[in-house]
């Protein structure tokens, strides 16, 4: 296990911000030279976690030395009960006064959660810079200064110490483009060390700027929309609730966080005839507006979910208990947030989606339900296309944009 903290002091991140003075630690006592980089990095403005402190009792990582206060506690970053100080769900950064680097990363840090398996410093994630202890919830690294693949800086009267912590995410890639539903973080940290000061510092990689919205809506009387209804019943089931309201032209551009569901919703307009149904052909994502445009990632192929995706597309039935007067005019799936990847950087490129599908009228009859033949090796919907009284039309969603919690 390793070793109580004797000081932490100035730290900005998404969840926390405090001060304390400690005990010098002599920085000359570092045998290695001290190369020149450029100046260290700004910090952002520190945003409060609602959760940050809501780690059940048996998760818990107890912070500082025994007996420590709320005051004590709140100065090193922590969460504080009336009798436990504990790390919170968020990163946090302390300096100890012999020259350590404390690092303490939740998994809930990031929705989805962080896979704290995948993180490495600059140095990468074997010993010394290899957590040294976790459980399910947390890993903690402790490592000196010196080490890991810091870079040290003198800043005025300080000496500066600089990591950066970083997270790996799962890529797959498709024939016309690849995706991630992996949350990827980065985390410049540091440690200042003056004659009468420790000071620690932790500085998020500030995302892009959300695009301008663009909503796209498709030809003929085919609509799509996307699903903004809430669970607000004991027993209530999402993926029905999800369709009890929808978002506006106003809403766009949508925003959805990694694997969170998204719930699409495609209709026919402006027809009464019941012996119709709406047949959905293929349903992809692209990063623009465009449904042609590339890159693209399948989501139904053939009416089905397509096959190559770790999170699978799911079909939401719609039938006679939806309340709709004419069910067979409706089709709705629900996907798992994405952000599109650059395959050959294996970088995520632009963090919006738009949906798109392709669409068809099929005639019901007896011997012919319209519906695909998903489990079949080769899915057939063609004899449900031959009595479409339309050509094949695609219709899209407006702009949904992947943020970070």
């Amino acid at each position: 296990m390793w070793a109580s903290i004797a000081c932490a002091a100035l730290f900005v991140h998404l969840n926390c911000f405090g001060l304390v003075i400690a005990s010098p630690w002599n920085p000359q006592a570092v045998k290695r030279p001290l190369p020149q980089f450029p100046g260290p990095h700004d910090p952002q403005k520190p945003v409060i976690g609602r959760e940050k402190c809501g780690v059940d009792d048996v998760d818990r990582v107890p912070c500082g030395e025994p007996g420590i206060d709320t005051a004590q506690c709140a100065a090193i970053n922590c969460c504080f009960d009336g009798q436990q100080c504990y790390y919170g769900k968020t990163v946090t950064v302390q300096c100890t006064i012999d020259g350590q680097f404390v690092l303490v990363v939740a998994r809930d840090t990031t929705l989805p959660r962080l896979s704290l398996d995948s993180i490495s410093l600059l140095g990468g994630s074997d010993a010394p810079c290899s957590a040294v202890d976790s459980n399910a919830d947390f890993a903690i690294y402790q490592f000196p200064v010196t080490a890991c693949g810091t870079r040290a800086m003198e800043l005025g009267d300080h000496v500066v110490y600089e990591n950066k912590m970083s997270s790996s995410y799962e890529v797959e890639v498709g024939p016309l483009g690849a995706i991630t539903r992996d949350s990827h973080y980065e985390l410049y940290f540091q440690c200042r060390y003056a004659d009468a000061a420790v000071a620690a510092l932790a500085v998020q990689l500030s995302s892009s700027n959300p695009p301008m919205p663009v909503a796209a809506s498709g030809p003929l009387r085919v609509e799509l929309r996307l699903g903004s209804g809430q669970c607000v019943t004991k027993g209530c089931v999402q993926a029905q609730a999800a369709y009890a309201s929808y978002y506006s032209d106003a809403d766009y551009p949508v925003t959805k966080v990694l694997r969170e569901p998204v719930y699409v919703e495609v209709r026919i307009l402006g027809r009464t005839d019941p012996n119709i149904a709406l047949v959905l052909g293929r349903c992809w994502a692209t990063s623009s507006s465009h449904p042609f445009s590339t890159p693209q990632w399948d989501l139904l192929v053939d009416g089905c979910p397509y096959q190559h995706d770790h999170y699978l597309t799911t079909p939401v039935p719609v039938d006679g208990s939806s309340g709709l007067q004419f069910p067979s005019h409706y089709k709705r799936f629900v996907l798992k947030m994405f952000t599109f990847v650059n395959p050959a950087s294996m970088a995520p490129l632009q963090e919006k989606v738009f949906i798109h599908c392709s669409t068809s009228v099929c005639q019901l009859t007896a011997a012919d339900s319209c519906e695909p033949r998903c489990t079949r090796q080769r899915r057939d919907v063609a004899t449900a296309g031959r009595g479409s009284s339309h050509k094949l039309t695609v219709v899209s969603s407006g702009e949904v944009i992947f943020v970070r919690p």
